[in-house]
């Protein structure tokens, strides 16, 4: 038996060091202009994870300066969309339509990015602004 928990603990690792690795490479993909994509899900999460800390930050920039209303979500969906939109087609020069089109890229983690905006922003606004 004790045979057989090190063979697990052997494969774990295993697994552990490939998940590490991986994503130590897809950062580094990430970072690097016109990287290539063999697998298109590691770029589209690239995207997601991008806009996720887009939205953290720039809640806490709204936050912090005190935007209210429309032009707070109009400016972070117009600032997050171009940011992706030119990292996309700038830095990296993909082929959109690999990725079923720019629609589909733009979409990637779009809403639970700006719930991550909204919930910052209004955290952050309400402590700070609040009367």
């Amino acid at each position: 038996m004790g045979d057989v928990g090190t063979v697990r603990r052997r494969r774990n690792a295993d697994k552990t060091e490939t998940a590490e690795k991986s994503v130590s490479e897809i950062l580094q993909r990430a970072i690097k202009a016109e990287s290539q994509w063999e697998d298109k899900d590691d770029f589209l999460d690239v995207v997601y994870w991008m806009r996720q800390v887009l939205g953290l930050l720039m809640g806490l920039a709204w936050g912090i300066i005190p935007l209210r209303g429309i032009l707070g979500l109009v400016l972070f969906l117009v600032v997050n969309i171009g940011i992706v939109y030119i990292y996309c087609n700038s830095f990296q020069k993909i082929d959109e339509d690999d990725y079923g089109g720019v629609g589909e890229i733009i979409k990637e983690g779009l809403m639970t990015s700006f719930a991550t905006f909204l919930v910052t922003w209004i955290i952050l606004y309400s402590s700070i602004h609040g009367h």
